[in-house]
């Protein structure tokens, strides 16, 4: 255990966490590899022809960037959460589109 305070966690440590970059709870584990899952399988669907880029598309990766950014976040690793907020942010923002698109 490191000397930083547990309980300025804002993801709830549970005593096997740590701020030190090691470790995060197993469901901020889960949630981030969801996040992996659904930004490779929304990009490999749009190259591939499998997934047409639409609400769906979008929706995976801002799902998907907000998985991988929670365990980023928690293991105080901020070159790619900044990117997963980027990441987020463009696929949040091609979601408002279409909706306004639709209305």
């Amino acid at each position: 255990m490191n000397d930083t305070d547990e309980s300025a966690d804002p993801i709830g440590g549970d005593g096997e966490a740590s701020t030190d970059g090691t470790k995060a709870p197993l469901w901020v584990e889960a949630l981030g590899w969801y996040g992996t899952g659904a930004i490779v399988g929304a990009y490999a669907g749009l190259s591939f022809g499998w997934l047409p880029e639409g609400a769906l598309y979008h929706g995976l990766n801002l799902t998907g960037a907000l998985g991988v950014g929670l365990v980023c976040w928690k293991r105080r690793t901020w070159q790619p959460f900044w990117l997963e907020v980027v990441w987020a942010s463009v696929a949040a923002i091609a979601l408002v589109r279409l909706a306004m698109a639709m209305a």
